[in-house]
This record gives C-alpha cells, structure tokens and sequence, in this order.
C-alpha cells in the first residue's frame, strides 16, 4: 500500500473557510476510485510563519492507481485549491511506500 501525503499550512485568516472547503475537497478525491481511505490530521507545531498546518494522507492500494491519480486528477483538482486560497496556502507532497505494519499484542490472555 501507498500513502500520498499533502502537508498544508494555511493562514489564520482562511483557516475557517479553508477547513469546510477541505472536507468537500478531500471526498473529490476520493472519489477518483484511486483512494481507499484518507485521514486528515493537524499537525501538532509552532509555524515561524505563522498559520495552522494540517497534513492529509490519502492510503492507495497500488503504486498505479497513485499513478492514474496524478495523470487523470492531480491537477484539476489542486487547480481548485489554488484559485481559491492561491497566497494563503502553501502545501508539499510526498510518498510513502508501507512497508510492514505493526500491532500491540495481548500478553495477558
């Protein structure tokens, strides 16, 4: 499995607006069919810069279908982001590749 991570720092003053818009804006992506899930997290630090950071990480079964993401919806849907919070918002992406994942045991059973 793959993560595609989106980190995003929005300014204070769209932070209200930009919030209700990514919700609507993270059920687009998904429904590209190339996501099986995504968690929206905030991230818990002190920007220089000032703003609220936030970090989405959509989960893809394949390397292809992140592939298919980027070619067939990628920039359509950053367009959209872009139009309406171009120089309140500055986001970075990156890729994860799940290697293994690791759960507690129950000794006590």
């Amino acid at each position: 499995m793959y993560i595609y991570n989106v980190t995003i720092n929005i300014d204070d003053a769209a932070h209200n607006e930009w919030l209700i818009w990514i919700e609507s804006h993270i059920t687009e992506v998904l429904n590209t069919g190339k996501f099986t899930k995504a968690k929206l997290t905030e991230v818990l630090v002190n920007e220089e810069m000032g703003g609220k950071t936030y970090s989405i990480q959509y989960t893809a079964n394949t390397r292809e279908d992140l592939e298919d993401y980027y070619r067939e919806d990628a920039d359509n849907l950053r367009l959209e982001g872009l139009k309406k919070f171009a120089d309140k918002m500055l986001a970075f992406r990156t890729e994860l590749k799940i290697v293994n994942e690791f759960y507690p045991t129950n000794e006590n059973n």
